[in-house]
C-alpha cells in the first residue's frame, strides 16, 4: 500500500518527467524509514509551476508556498524547529528565476534544508516560455525566434556560492536518482540536487539525455574537480558532485536551542517583558 499517497488527481501530463520524480521521492522517503527517520519528521514546500503539484500528490506534512519562495518558507521552518527534515522542491523558472536570491543565500549560509529541482528548462505551465535553464536558441511563446541567452548552470551556481552539498540526478535513471536524493536528505546541510525532468508537451529532451548522461563512479576529489564535472557539455554526468562537512546555520545562529520544543510559557513571556520595560 503507497501510504505516501493523496485523494488529489494527478494532471500532470502523460510522460512527465515530474512522474521520475514522485516515484523517486517516494523510494527515498522508504528508504529512510527504514533507517528510522520517520515521516512526521519530515516536512515539505513547493513554488509554482507545474513542479509544485508533487505537493497535492504527497500526504506529508508542509507549506504551499508561492513563486520562487519555497527555498525561503524551508529556511523558516527550519529555523523555527530544528528537529525537522525539511525538503524544498523548485522549478528551475521558480528556483533561478524569481527565487534565486532565495538559492544563493541558502546556499551561503548553509541553511540546513534540501532542495530538489526540477529541471526541464521551460516553464510549463504556462505553455512553455523560455527559462533561466533554456538553452541558447529555446523556441516558445515568448521567443518564437529563438532565446538569445546563454543557460544558467544550476550546479555551478550553488557550488560557487558554497552549498555543501551539490548533486544531479535524471529520471531515467530512477534507481540512482533514489539514491541521490537519499543521500541529499541525510546530509546536514544545504544539500541541492538539479534533476534533469523532460517535459513531453513543451520541451521533449528524453533523446538528449538518454545519450549524454553518465553515472559519475566517483565523488570529485575536491571543488575545482566538481567545478570542472559541472561545466562539463560533452557528456551530463549524474551523481554526487560536491559534499563537504561545515557548520549548519541553525546551529551556528542559537546552538542546540529549539524554539518549538524549549519556548517559555506565556506567562513567563509576559514576566520577562514586565521586567524588561521596568529597566527602561
Amino acid at each position: 500500500m503507497d501510504e505516501l499517497i493523496t485523494y488529489a488527481e494527478n494532471t500532470w501530463c502523460p510522460g512527465c518527467g515530474n512522474f521520475g520524480i514522485l516515484t523517486a521521492f517516494k523510494k527515498a522517503v522508504k528508504k529512510l524509514e527504514d533507517e528510522g527517520r520517520g515521516k512526521k519528521d519530515l516536512v515539505i514546500t513547493a513554488g509554482i509551476g507545474c513542479h509544485g503539484k508533487i505537493f497535492d500528490y504527497l500526504k506529508l506534512s508542509g507549506i504551499y508556498s508561492i513563486h520562487g519562495r519555497s527555498m525561503a518558507t524551508a529556511q523558516g521552518i527550519k529555523i523555527a524547529n530544528p528537529g525537522l527534515r525539511v525538503v524544498a522542491f523548485a522549478g528551475d523558472g521558480d528556483a533561478f528565476g524569481e527565487g534565486i536570491a532565495h538559492m544563493i543565500f541558502a546556499a551561503k549560509r548553509n541553511s540546513d534544508i534540501t532542495v530538489i529541482l526540477h529541471d526541464n528548462g521551460v516553464y510549463g505551465l504556462t505553455t512553455g516560455q523560455y527559462a533561466p535553464t533554456s538553452v541558447k536558441g529555446f523556441k516558445g511563446p515568448s521567443t518564437p525566434r529563438g532565446s538569445i541567452e546563454e543557460p544558467l548552470n544550476p550546479l555551478a551556481l550553488m557550488l560557487e556560492a558554497r552549498a555543501t552539498f551539490v548533486a544531479r540526478g535524471y529520471v531515467g535513471k530512477l534507481d540512482h536518482l533514489v539514491d541521490v536524493i537519499t543521500k541529499a536528505i541525510r546530509h546536514q546541510g544545504f544539500s541541492f540536487v538539479d534533476i534533469f525532468q523532460p517535459c513531453v508537451t513543451f520541451n521533449n529532451t528524453y533523446k538528449r539525455y538518454n545519450e549524454k548522461v553518465e553515472i559519475l563512479n566517483h565523488i570529485p576529489a575536491d571543488y575545482d574537480e566538481a567545478m570542472s564535472i559541472a561545466k562539463m557539455e560533452d557528456k551530463l554526468p549524474v551523481g554526487v558532485i560536491y559534499r563537504v562537512e561545515k557548520p549548519v546555520f541553525h546551529k551556528e545562529l542559537y546552538g542546540d536551542f529549539n524554539p518549538v520544543l524549549k519556548k517559555l510559557s506565556k506567562e513567563k513571556r509576559i514576566a520577562e517583558i514586565k521586567k524588561m520595560l521596568s529597566a527602561l
